[in-house]
C-alpha cells in the first residue's frame, strides 16, 4: 500500500525532467512538499511520535523506489534521521534532512563532513562525529560541491560558534543506516537501469533483428542480470531484523555488495545503448552518474568488505558458509 501510493506521488512529482532541473539549481521545494504532506517522512517513527511505525523490511520497498526514480532529495535520510532521533528527546526539525555518517573537528574547533548526500540542498544535518550524534543547521555551513557534473554531494564546513553538544551516542548507527541507504538507492537505480536497458536492446534493430537476440548481447544482459538480482538480495539483507536501524554486517554487506556491481552495470548499460549512451539527452547518465556517486558515499566496497573481513576473522572457528548463515539468520 505504502509503495504503490510512493510510486504515484514519484511518476508525478519525479519525473527526469525535474530532476535536471534540479540539477541545474532550480528548488526542489514543489517535489519535497509533496512528499513531506504524504507523510512518507514519518514511516519509521513511532505512532506515538505521528508516525507509521513500520518495521525496515517494510520501508526498503519505498527506499528502493527512490533509487528507481532519481529522487533528488534527501528524503530517505529525513526518514532514517527520524529513526536515529528516537530517544534523544529532540524532535527532527522541518525541511531537508540529510546524514553525514563521518565528520572530523578541526584544531581551530570547526566541524568537517565531507562528500555528504544532498549536501548542496540540505537545511538540517544529522552527524556522526567520532560516535556521538550531532544536529547541525546548514545555513551556517559552507558548502563546496564533491562531485561530477550535477552533484548533489558537498563538503560542508561549519565554524566552531555553530557546532552544538552532541545530542545521542549513536552516532555510529547513522553511518550503517546511511550505508544502507546507497545499497538500496543503488539497487533501486540498477533495477531502473537494467530495464531501459533491457527495452533498447529489444527494440534496437540491426542487420533485420532485434540486437537483444544476438548471442553476444544476451551474455551480456544475463550477466548484468545477475549483478543486479545479487546486489537486490544483499541490500534487501540490510533492512531485516526487528531493530529501527539497520545493523552493522548486514548494512556492510548490503553497502559493499551493491557497490560492487555498479561499475560492469553501468559500463554494460552504456555500452548496449552504443553512441546514444554518452549524450546527456538520455535518462541513462543520470542513473549512472548517481550509481558512482552512491558507490563511494560512506566509504567504497573496500572498506565495507574490510569490516566484513574483519567479522568473518573474529568469528573463527566458523567457515564462510557459517559465517553468512549466522548473519542473515540474526538479520
Amino acid at each position: 500500500m505504502f509503495t504503490q501510493a510512493i510510486e504515484k506521488i514519484l511518476a508525478d512529482a519525479c519525473t527526469p525532467a525535474v530532476v535536471r532541473a534540479v540539477e541545474q539549481g532550480q528548488s526542489p521545494a514543489a517535489l519535497w512538499q509533496a512528499l513531506e504532506d504524504s507523510g512518507f517522512l514519518e514511516l519509521l517513527s513511532t505512532e506515538e511520535d505521528g508516525g507509521a511505525g513500520l518495521a525496515l523490511a517494510d520501508v526498503y520497498p519505498i527506499l528502493l523506489a527512490f533509487g528507481r526514480y532519481a529522487l533528488p532529495v534527501p528524503a530517505a535520510q529525513s526518514i532514517a534521521a527520524r529513526a536515529l532521533l528516537q530517544g534523544s528527546g529532540v524532535r527532527a526539525p522541518a525541511g531537508m534532512l540529510t546524514l553525514a555518517g563521518s565528520a572530523r573537528r578541526e584544531a581551530d574547533g570547526s566541524l568537517c563532513a565531507a562528500q555528504v548526500s544532498f549536501g548542496l540542498l540540505a537545511q538540517f544535518a544529522l552527524v556522526n562525529l567520532d560516535g556521538d550524534l550531532l544536529l547541525l543547521d546548514c545555513a551556517q555551513a559552507q558548502r563546496e560541491p564533491a562531485g561530477g557534473h550535477g552533484t548533489l554531494f558537498a563538503t560542508l564546513r561549519w565554524p566552531a560558534a555553530a557546532v552544538p553538544a552532541a545530542i545521542a551516542s549513536n552516532g555510529e548507527a547513522l553511518r550503517s543506516f546511511s550505508a544502507a541507504i546507497q545499497a538500496a538507492a543503488m539497487a533501486g537505480a540498477m533495477e531502473w537501469l537494467f530495464g531501459k536497458t533491457l527495452e533498447y536492446c529489444n527494440d534496437r534493430v540491426q542487420f533485420g533483428k532485434a540486437i537483444g537476440k544476438f548471442q553476444t548481447v544476451q551474455h551480456q544482459l544475463s550477466v548484468m542480470a545477475e549483478q543486479v538480482a545479487a546486489a537486490g538480495v544483499a541490500a534487501a539483507l540490510a533492512f531485516c531484523g526487528s531493530q529501527p536501524v539497520p545493523a552493522l554486517l548486514p548494512a556492510a554487506i548490503g553497502k559493499a555488495r551493491t557497490a560492487m556491481a555498479v561499475p560492469l552495470v553501468a559500463a554494460t548499460a552504456h555500452a548496449l545503448h552504443g553512441a546514444i549512451g554518452v549524450t546527456e539527452e538520455l535518462d541513462l547518465q543520470l542513473y549512472t552518474r548517481r550509481l558512482h556517486e552512491w558507490r563511494l558515499a560512506e566509504g567504497s566496497e573496500h572498506y565495507w568488505n574490510r569490516i566484513v573481513g574483519e567479522a568473518l576473522l573474529a568469528s573463527a572457528p566458523l567457515g564462510a558458509s557459517e559465517f553468512v548463515r549466522t548473519v542473515t539468520q540474526s538479520a
